[in-house]
């Protein structure tokens, strides 16, 4: 499931890093770790949007100027998101760099229905390479139209799968079918217009820091219908619960999708 939290923006014109996805997973984890419940502090499997609203570019980086903003976070755990929401409405106000948010609202998005493959753009840029310290291999740049590619996120999203303990391993080698296809015309325009569309972004660990390249472009992935869920509500790619590979299905207006949260977090806690 996906939920929208609709923040009211105290100081307008604040910035933030125009790659913020690090500051957002620190918050995240900080209001995990205030509930205290074990079984959720150290949860995975959810991912998180960048902040959206109305922004202009600094050297600084995005400063928004509208008076609300928005973070989308997905899970297949209603009872984490519930979590989450709970603790987090405790604070009248949050940090997130610069910008001073005050928790407002809570919207659901509908769920989409999957068939045999789905076309997804990437609302947060999608890691294939894991990272350790002092390694730089993550960095490293492989064509999305090859082979290597699709086969390092089959095997990252196999592994998460069942770790989730939800697929049996019969399930789990059913799920053989899986092949990613770039859009190559996106890819090529790019290109053409010397954009870049790989970049490398930083990442934090326990503390440590890393640098991995992530790639943001549009994708058509064949898989099993369970298999498309997953990397729906939970991400596709490596450091998916640090905000890295955040999908959405393409041609969709997620504003249709949307539909009051009924979460009373006064009554929750």
């Amino acid at each position: 499931m996906r939920v929208r939290i609709i923040f009211q923006l105290k100081n307008r014109g604040s910035h933030i890093p125009f790659h913020h996805q690090y500051l957002l997973a620190q918050m995240i984890k900080g209001i995990l770790m205030k509930g205290n419940e074990e079984k959720f502090v150290n949860y995975t499997f959810y991912n998180f949007s960048g902040l959206k609203g109305q922004t202009k570019i600094s050297r600084k980086g995005l400063h928004y100027y509208s008076s609300r903003v928005t973070l989308v976070l997905s899970s297949p755990n209603k009872d984490f998101i519930d979590y989450f929401l709970t603790n987090l409405f405790d604070f009248p106000k949050v940090e997130l760099g610069a910008l001073a948010l005050h928790p407002e609202t809570v919207e659901l998005e509908e769920p989409v229905e999957m068939q045999e493959y789905a076309k997804f753009i990437c609302i947060s840029p999608l890691v294939v390479l894991n990272s350790s310290f002092n390694d730089s291999s993550a960095k490293r740049f492989i064509p999305p139209e090859t082979d290597v590619f699709s086969d390092l996120l089959y095997e990252s999203t196999m592994q998460r799968m069942q770790q989730t303990g939800s697929f049996s391993d019969e399930e789990l080698a059913s799920f053989y079918k899986f092949q990613l296809i770039p859009d190559k015309n996106y890819i090529a325009r790019l290109t053409a217009q010397q954009k870049k569309y790989a970049r490398i972004y930083p990442v934090f660990d326990q503390d440590v820091k890393y640098e991995i390249r992530g790639y943001t472009f549009p994708f058509t992935l064949y898989a099993a219908k369970e298999v498309l869920d997953f990397v729906f509500n939970c991400g596709l790619g490596q450091f998916t619960h640090k905000g890295f590979g955040m999908l959405d299905v393409a041609n969709t207006n997620p504003n249709s999708r949307a539909l009051k949260y009924e979460f009373n977090y006064a009554v929750s806690r």
